[in-house]
């Protein structure tokens, strides 16, 4: 069943009950980390080991992301500046108990390479939020597995 969720902006990474920020500096410069961001949604699948699928709906302003397992999501583009910022809102999911949910990935040269940081900023009820925080653990797992996965990807071009 899809779960319509409340429209949150940028700031929402900031106010979420729900913040966990991750960081891993990868060899890719900043141009190439976007491009695979937002140019390549499809390519998501390859990179990313939760991510089935990926496809860019109206335009690229929105995307339909449907994760290994099951879950699914109809996003919003809310940021998308190049080299620096790529972030979406999710509109509807089949997620149980979730009310919003912004993820963020911002980019900073380091280096040649790039330092990737990675919020997800969440709402649900207090069981849901207790979840997400006991998940934080996988979601760092999967995070830095994503992020070097596309380096080597990056690297192999």
């Amino acid at each position: 069943m899809a779960r319509l969720l409340r429209p949150v902006g940028l700031d929402f990474t900031r106010t979420a009950p729900v913040r966990l920020v991750f960081a891993r500096e990868i060899t890719a410069a900043p141009e190439a980390v976007y491009r695979a961001l937002a140019d390549d949604v499809p390519g998501w699948s390859e990179w990313f080991s939760a991510v089935a699928s990926a496809r860019p709906l109206d335009g690229g302003d929105r995307r339909e992301v449907r994760l290994v397992g099951g879950t699914r999501f109809r996003e919003t583009i809310v940021a998308a500046e190049p080299n620096e910022v790529y972030a979406y809102r999710v509109d509807e999911t089949n997620v149980p108990g979730m009310r919003a949910l912004l993820e963020e990935w911002r980019l900073v040269p380091a280096g040649t390479g790039t330092r990737v940081q990675w919020t997800f900023a969440a709402d649900g009820p207090l069981a849901f939020r207790s979840v997400l925080k006991g998940a934080r653990g996988g979601l760092g797992r999967s995070f830095r597995g994503a992020v070097t996965a596309l380096d080597a990807r990056l690297a192999a071009r």
